[in-house]
């Protein structure tokens, strides 16, 4: 199925003009696509491959359009995935290009603008972030860029609105016409035509150093870049730790716990009499009672304040400035200092983390950050799990487990970088312009972020709880857990109703979690629990991604790899601790 074939919710590509938005990586591409399309938006893999695309309808003075966010690219040589589907999507046949311009580095995006005008498509450039170019000092002559480039140039701030309706309208004016001819110009030339083109209509003068220009050499540099990212982070940790708590303590566990459990417990009572099929639905594992607690009490205050911490450092562009502090840190383990946005997006989900390991420059470099992203990046659900599970009786061992997490990365990572063949690329990273996200932009991301959270996750920890319900109330955790007692309580110091937890962990990682909420354990147990579920098996959502990305061979390797240290690892910690105790 070819891409102009796809029809996705309520958007039909078929017969309908298409509008291509393409640009440089950073340039403000998300944000005039968010304020270009309406409510109907949907998310896509180029068929073939599983780089993602965006595709969204919009409309002026009664005519509609479909538009298509581009992956981001440099150039079009095709030397990358992502390269290589918006070759394809240009091959086949657009009615308009939206190129948009980055007004701060204007040189390097001339390059793909000239690039575009090898294909015979109406072109309209939008040159963006002028505001922040006057901030660095840097005037354009748009007329005099216009002439050059012969197409028009509309300048803009996306953020604000600026130029917007200037841009409909032209893109609906030029759609479908038929420019002058196409213009072919080798690599080398087409550099130097775009150093040209950029000497002759741009001019700098000298500025005033503001706060936000020392922030940005700030924030790039080890001192006090580093004593800024820990900052950084502990407001972020604050906000989503003590942000969720809150949320839990205060608002969501006493209405869940004093008004709809009861109201559900007495509904379901007055039409099942007691016995199993009661318990079952609103029993101390009922579906009722732990499918509402668990999922929106537990876990959902977390991701959400995960993610509206996640998204804001994403769209200020800060996210980059972190990669380019911690390269050094990576480097140690053969992988650039980039792969950090990466790993970090893992701590949201791991799938679309993993699938982000496409812009790593090698093989090995994939194979890398997909590998210590399973090993020891909980995300967004688990590390609610731990929180939830932990950060009550012992903030220290809540700690322990993210530090454990940190070490397990390294540990792996030196492991890999010496076992797995390939040679080590410095690092190239776009580091943007620090700026307040648009809202518009951030809320719709948002959205879609926790849209696919709950249609996705949500749907897979469902599916546990009804497991969890029927193996508990039927007496099959019973059986279960006398299979597996040597291990839970022999080797991991575990009571064995804690066994329910390594049947449900096979489902989502959180789930290996929150069955132990219950068991009244002490902090050793806690401790034990949370080291096998940080481990464990992979959601067998990443593990279908997994083998799609990679191999069915390597992803069985990973799984058989974490599993095996969730259980050698929590079982000697709780020996050892048991030891010292002893002798003490």
């Amino acid at each position: 199925m070819s891409c102009h074939e796809m029809k996705g919710g309520n958007i039909d590509l078929e017969d309908k003009k298409r509008i291509l938005l393409m640009g440089n990586p950073n340039v403000g591409k998300s944000v005039f696509f968010s304020k270009m399309t309406g409510v109907n938006v949907i998310s896509s893999n180029y068929i073939g491959t599983t780089v993602d695309y965006t595709i969204g309808e919009l409309e002026y003075k009664g005519e509609k359009a479909v538009m298509i966010d581009v992956p981001g690219t440099y150039s079009l040589e095709a030397t990358s995935e992502a390269e290589e589907v918006a070759v394809n999507l240009l091959n086949e046949g657009a009615d308009l290009i939206i190129c948009v311009l980055d007004a701060t580095h204007l040189e390097r995006n001339l390059d793909l603008a000239l690039n575009l005008k090898e294909y015979d498509i109406p072109i309209v450039y939008c040159l963006n972030l002028i505001d922040i170019a006057e901030r660095e000092g840097i005037n354009i002559d748009i007329d005099m860029l216009e002439m050059l480039l012969g197409e028009r140039v509309i300048p803009t701030i996306a953020v604000k609105d600026k130029g917007l309706d200037e841009l409909f309208e032209e893109s609906f004016k030029h759609m479908g016409r038929k420019r002058s001819g196409v213009v072919h110009i080798d690599a080398d030339e087409r550099w130097k035509r775009a150093e040209e083109i950029a000497r002759e209509v741009q001019t700098n003068t000298e500025i005033k150093e503001k706060f936000i220009h020392k922030l940005e050499r700030w924030t790039l540099k080890p001192w006090p870049g580093i004593p800024i990212a820990f900052l950084v982070l502990a407001i972020a940790i604050g906000v989503v730790v003590g942000g969720g708590k809150g949320l839990r303590a205060a608002i969501l566990l006493p209405l869940i716990k004093n008004v709809i459990h009861p109201f559900l417990f007495s509904a379901v009572s007055s039409v099942i009499p007691p016995g199993i099929a009661r318990n079952i639905l609103v029993g101390e594992f009922g579906i009722l009672n732990i499918g509402i607690e668990w999922p929106f009490a537990l876990i959902l205050p977390y991701v959400l304040l995960f993610y509206v911490v996640f998204s804001f450092l994403e769209d200020c562009g800060y996210l980059p400035r972190l990669g380019v502090l911690v390269d050094g840190i990576l480097s140690k383990l053969g992988l650039q200092g980039g792969n950090i946005i990466t790993i970090m997006m893992a701590y949201g989900c791991a799938v679309p983390a993993i699938l982000g390991t496409r812009a790593a420059v090698t093989e090995k470099e994939r194979i890398m950050v997909a590998s210590l992203i399973c090993f020891g990046v909980p995300c967004a659900s688990q590390s609610a799990a731990f929180v939830s599970l932990l950060g009550d009786q012992s903030i220290i061992a809540l700690i322990m487990i993210f530090v454990i997490s940190l070490i397990t990365m390294f540990g792996v990572g030196i492991i890999l970088n010496k076992t797995i063949k390939g040679k080590y690329q410095p690092m190239m990273l776009e580091v943007p312009n620090l700026l307040m996200p648009d809202r518009k932009a951030y809320f719709k991301k948002l959205k879609m972020r926790m849209k696919h959270f709950l249609l996705d996750a949500e749907g897979a920890m469902f599916l546990g709880i009804l497991i969890a319900a029927l193996v508990a109330e039927t007496g099959v955790l019973n059986s279960v857990s006398s299979a597996l007692e040597p291990v839970v309580t022999g080797w991991l110091g575990l009571p064995k109703e804690a066994s329910l937890a390594l049947i449900l962990g096979i489902i989502r990682r959180e789930l290996a979690v929150l069955p132990l909420l219950d068991l009244n354990l002490n902090t050793l147990q806690l401790l034990v629990g949370s080291v096998v579920a940080l481990f464990y098996l992979p959601c067998l959502s990443v593990f279908g991604v997994l083998a799609k990305e990679f191999s069915a061979k390597k992803a069985v390797i990973i799984a058989i790899a974490t599993t095996v240290s969730a259980f050698i690892f929590a079982g000697l910690l709780n020996k050892v601790v048991l030891f010292f105790s002893n002798v003490i």
